[in-house]
C-alpha cells in the first residue's frame, strides 16, 4: 500500500512539473522593459534593464553578453558589457512592427553560466494569424464528429480505493475513443455525497506521463476528469511512461502530419470530445455545468475542445501551444512544436503537411469558441511564444479575460493557478 501511495505522489508531482515556478538560483541576471507593463505602442522608445544580483544586491563589474532581437529570431543586437555598478540601461529604439522583442544576457561567475531574459511587447492586439483558414474546416469536423457519434463508450470504471477520500470516490477509468479498440484513459473524482454536481475536464500538457486526477475540486463539489491523450493507462510504474516517451511516443506530435486523416492529433482532439461523452453521461453530472482547462498542449486542448463541443460552457486556458505554426514561414516565432523553426522546417515545410496543420491549428478553433474564457500566460515564454499566443486570442471574439504576468516563461505563479481555478469554479457554480 505504502509503495502504491508513494507512486503516485510522484506521478502527482510529475504532473505539476510543468507549472512549477523555478527555483531560486545563487546568482541572478534579471531583465525588464522600463515599462511596468512591458507593452509600448510601435514608435515608442524601448528600453530594457538589465541587472545581475548575487545574495540579493547588484554584483558590481559584472561582465555581461545580451542580444535584442524579434523572439525567437535571430537577434539584431549582440553586445558583452561591464556592468560598473551591477546594472545596465540598453536602449533598443523604436520598433515600427507589432510583434515582441526580447533581450537575452547572461553572465559567468565562479565559472557557472547565469541568463535571464525580458520580452517588450509592442502593440500585441494587433498581432493576426499566419495560418490559413480553411474553406471545409468546418465539414471536416463535423463530419469526424459524426463518425463517431453512434460508437459504443464502452465505459469502464475501477474504484481506487487507495485515493478515496471521506466525501470523494476515485475511479481509474476508460472509454472507447475514435474507433473500436482505440479507448481514452483518466482519473475520474465523484463527490460522494447524493446530488447533482458540475464536471470539468483537465486536458494535459505535453508529453507521456500518468495522472493522479484533480481530487481538490471534487472535494469542493465538482466531478473532475483528468485524461491522458495516448490511449494507455495512466496508473503505470513511471518507468513505462519514460520507456515510451524516448522510444515510440517521442515525436508523436508530428506522427502522419501529411495526413488530415491519419495524423495523431485528430484522435486526441475527438477523444477529448469523447470525455464529455464519459462525463455527460455519468448520473451525477447536473446536465449544464461543463468546463475545460489545461495547460501548454493542455491549453491548446482546451480550446479546441470548447471549439469542437456546443456542451462546454467555460473554458480556462495557460500559455496554449500549437497555435499559429506557420509564423516561422512569415519571418516569426510560431506555436509549439515549432514546426517550421530551424532545422524543423526543411523536414515540414512539404504541400502535404502544410494543407494538414490549418485543421488542428488552435487559431481555427478559436475562431468558433462561443463561450467565455479566462486565459493567462507570460511575455518570456520560450516555448509557446507570446506571439502565437496572441494570434489567436486576437481573432477569439467570444467574452474573454486575460491575466498576464509578464516575466513568466512557461510556468506559472501559484496566483495564476488561484485565479484561474476561482474562475471556473464560480461559474460552474453558477456565481456561488
Amino acid at each position: 500500500m505504502k509503495q502504491r501511495l508513494s507512486a503516485l505522489l510522484i506521478l502527482w508531482m510529475l504532473s505539476l512539473s510543468a507549472w512549477a515556478q523555478p527555483a531560486q538560483q545563487y546568482v541572478s541576471v534579471i531583465v525588464a522593459p522600463e515599462k511596468a507593463d512591458w507593452t509600448y505602442r510601435t514608435g515608442e522608445n524601448i528600453k530594457f534593464n538589465i541587472t545581475v544580483l548575487k545574495d540579493g544586491v547588484p554584483l558590481k563589474g559584472a561582465s555581461v553578453s545580451y542580444e535584442i532581437g524579434l523572439e525567437k529570431m535571430t537577434p539584431t543586437v549582440k553586445k558583452t558589457e561591464t556592468l560598473a555598478n551591477g546594472t545596465l540601461t540598453v536602449d533598443f529604439g523604436k520598433q515600427n512592427t507589432p510583434g515582441f522583442f526580447r533581450c537575452i544576457a547572461q553572465t559567468v561567475v565562479d565559472g557557472v553560466t547565469y541568463r535571464g531574459l525580458g520580452t517588450a511587447g509592442v502593440e500585441p492586439e494587433k498581432i493576426m494569424p499566419t495560418v490559413e483558414n480553411p474553406a471545409d474546416f468546418d465539414k471536416f469536423w463535423d463530419d469526424a464528429k459524426k463518425a463517431i457519434k453512434d460508437l459504443p463508450l464502452d465505459s469502464r470504471m475501477t474504484l481506487m480505493p487507495e485515493r478515496c477520500t471521506e466525501k470523494v470516490d476515485v475511479y481509474h477509468v476508460s472509454f472507447q475513443n475514435d474507433r473500436p479498440g482505440a479507448r481514452v484513459y483518466g482519473i475520474l473524482c465523484v463527490p460522494k455525497a447524493p446530488g447533482k454536481y458540475p464536471a470539468l475536464l483537465h486536458v494535459p500538457g505535453a508529453g507521456v506521463r500518468g495522472y493522479a486526477g484533480d481530487l481538490a475540486n471534487a472535494e469542493k463539489g465538482i466531478i473532475t476528469l483528468q485524461i491522458g491523450i495516448h490511449g494507455i493507462p495512466v496508473n503505470l510504474p513511471a518507468q513505462v511512461y519514460e520507456d515510451l516517451r524516448f522510444a515510440a511516443l517521442s515525436a508523436y506530435n508530428s506522427y502522419n502530419a501529411d495526413d488530415r486523416d491519419r495524423f495523431y492529433y485528430k484522435r486526441v482532439y475527438l477523444g477529448c470530445v469523447r470525455a464529455n461523452d464519459f462525463l455527460t453521461s455519468l448520473p451525477q453530472y447536473d446536465g449544464s455545468n461543463l468546463a475545460v482547462t489545461g495547460g501548454s498542449q493542455g491549453g491548446a486542448l482546451s480550446i479546441i475542445t470548447a471549439g469542437l463541443d456546443s456542451r462546454v460552457k467555460w473554458l480556462g486556458a495557460y500559455y496554449p501551444a500549437l497555435s499559429d505554426v506557420t509564423g516561422y514561414l512569415h519571418g516569426r516565432a510560431g506555436g509549439w512544436p515549432h514546426y517550421f523553426a530551424g532545422s524543423n522546417r526543411e523536414y515540414n515545410e512539404t504541400k502535404q503537411k502544410l494543407a494538414t496543420l490549418p485543421y488542428f491549428d488552435v487559431v481555427n478553433f478559436a475562431r468558433r469558441v462561443k463561450i467565455p474564457g479566462y486565459y493567462s500566460w507570460g511575455y518570456n515564454d520560450e516555448t509557446c511564444p507570446p506571439t502565437s499566443m496572441h494570434a489567436f486570442y486576437n481573432v477569439t471574439n467570444a467574452p474573454k479575460e486575460l491575466f498576464l504576468a509578464y516575466d513568466t516563461g512557461h510556468w506559472t505563479y501559484p496566483e495564476q493557478r488561484t485565479r484561474m481555478n476561482d474562475w471556473l469554479l464560480k461559474n460552474l457554480k453558477g456565481g456561488k
